[in-house]
């Protein structure tokens, strides 16, 4: 059976290269809107708040710019003024017609910050709205749950983050994102086996660290949209403390692990914790003493996670129809939300 979201999930390496292409001609004018900016603030929900995520590592991580969500009620429920004169304000929305971040965006112009609008429709309200708009070339998405639409967001935070840095050219290796992602998708190395894991087990778990929590995060909420199964996605140190509790032999747990860097060595050594406790492992990128091993890209830690949730994206596909649901269509969603009823009007 072939679904939307599969036809969308390979679709990604071309997503992928256009995205690339058409916004890394802006990355000066983000340069020139963030010069005395000294802190950057993202606001985004669903998905696009776990692509905030990763850009909000990344500008730590490569810019040295210190990065915070900016909560949408403080604007949209609250209704406070708050100082962002020191502020980069990004709001991320692949349709950009959410209604909540488009008034966000324009409450935090009006309280000083400069807005940058992600989003993959050009002409969208948020994309009007922000004083520098980078639009994304994913192509139209048919399949409810988003794809192709999210890992042209992490290339875009991928090239936010390298504009901040205070040398251009920190993130390195960019080009190669695109065939890293298509032997991915093309190979599908491990992923029969990982949806059997997943099938065996009624509980499940993601987890990761770092770069990678966003893909963490991002696997859970798929995981529930399309499977209508309760997915908590916690980076490894967030598990450890407390939520370890919740695992034993019902649970398959996904680790969500890059080929290298600084979080590897403590998710390898999270893997015989939780078999000890009677999980069945699943590692995306990760092969050591794991029940099954889904293939990661060939990039490096700061760029894997584009990668990855391609990767995870194929797990989650099969498993909504190894029981037997439709992906492209998950119970009770539409591709544009909007937060509160009244914003539908």
């Amino acid at each position: 059976m072939t679904t939307m979201m599969r036809e969308e999930i390979l679709e990604q390496p071309a997503a992928i290269a256009r995205t690339v292409a058409a916004l890394r001609p802006r990355t000066d004018d983000v340069r020139r809107l963030a010069v005395g900016r000294r802190q950057v603030l993202f606001a985004a929900r669903g998905s696009s708040d776990n692509a905030a995520t990763y850009g909000r590592y990344l500008t730590e991580i490569v810019a040295g710019r210190a990065a915070a969500a900016l909560a949408p009620s403080v604007a949209t429920a609250y209704r406070r003024r708050v100082d962002l004169g020191h502020a980069l304000v990004v709001c991320l929305s692949q349709s950009g017609e959410t209604a909540e971040l488009v008034e966000t965006l324009a409450w935090a112009r009006t309280c000083g910050a400069a807005t940058v609008a992600v989003t993959n429709v050009g002409d969208s309200a948020l994309a009007r709205g922000a004083d520098l708009a980078l639009v994304t070339a994913a192509g139209p998405e048919r399949a409810i749950p988003a794809t192709k639409t999210f890992t042209a967001q992490l290339v875009a935070m991928a090239l936010l983050a390298d504009a901040l840095a205070p040398t251009p050219g920190a993130v390195r290796g960019i080009e190669r994102v695109p065939d890293a992602v298509a032997e991915l998708v093309r190979g599908r190395s491990g992923i029969e086996r990982a949806v059997d894991v997943l099938l065996g087990r009624p509980r499940t778990l993601v987890t990761g660290r770092g770069l990678g929590y966003a893909v963490a995060a991002e696997l859970a909420l798929k995981l529930e949209e399309t499977c209508l199964r309760p997915v908590p996605g916690l980076s490894y140190a967030d598990l450890r403390h407390g939520p370890i509790a919740i695992v034993d032999d019902r649970v398959a747990a996904i680790v969500v692990a890059p080929r290298d860097g600084p979080v590897l060595a403590g998710l390898t050594g999270l893997v015989p914790e939780l078999r000890s406790r009677g999980a069945a492992v699943v590692g995306i990128g990760l092969a050591a003493g794991v029940d099954a091993h889904v293939a990661g890209p060939d990039l490096p830690e700061i760029l894997a996670p584009i990668g990855l949730v391609a990767a995870g994206q194929l797990v989650v596909e099969g498993l909504a129809r190894g029981l037997g649901l439709d992906p492209d269509a998950p119970r009770g969603l539409r591709k544009v939300t909007q937060t509160d009823p009244e914003e539908a009007g």
